[in-house]
């Protein structure tokens, strides 16, 4: 078997993947939730209106004051609904393991033992010793 069908393996492993479910999941229930999504609408429109009242040779800045404040407002009720909150974990948990995986291979492609490299989000041993600064 050659690389590239060990490849489309893994992929068809990432997607049967736990943490890749319940990503794909809280997405849909997401996207479902019609006031989550409103907001998000909202939010964005804001972010437009913006963008257009800041671009003017004449903008106010008073009026941009309390468009950003409003829209920071949109923003924290977006990332503290409970749909949002559950989707933002679940694609954390998910691409956590995606980067364990690139490492895995980037680090297996630089020379070092498949078996025991890994990538620990910057904590501990990467596995590599080329950039180390000494065992803890």
């Amino acid at each position: 078997m050659d690389i590239i069908e060990l490849s489309r393996q893994l992929g068809k492993a990432i997607q049967e993947d736990e943490s890749y479910i319940n990503m794909r999941l809280a997405e849909q229930i997401s996207e479902a939730d019609e006031q989550l999504q409103e907001l998000i609408t909202d939010f964005n429109l804001k972010r437009l209106a913006i963008n257009s009242e800041a671009s003017k040779a004449d903008k106010d800045e008073e009026k941009l004051k309390a468009m950003n404040k409003e829209m920071r407002h949109l923003y924290s009720q977006v990332m503290q609904n409970e749909n949002m909150v559950k989707y933002n974990t679940a694609k954390q948990e998910f691409e956590t393991k995606l980067q364990r995986v690139f490492a895995i291979i980037q680090n297996s492609a630089e020379g070092d033992d498949p078996e025991t490299t890994d990538y620990l989000g910057g904590m501990g041993c990467s596995g590599n010793c080329g950039s180390c600064g000494g065992c803890h």
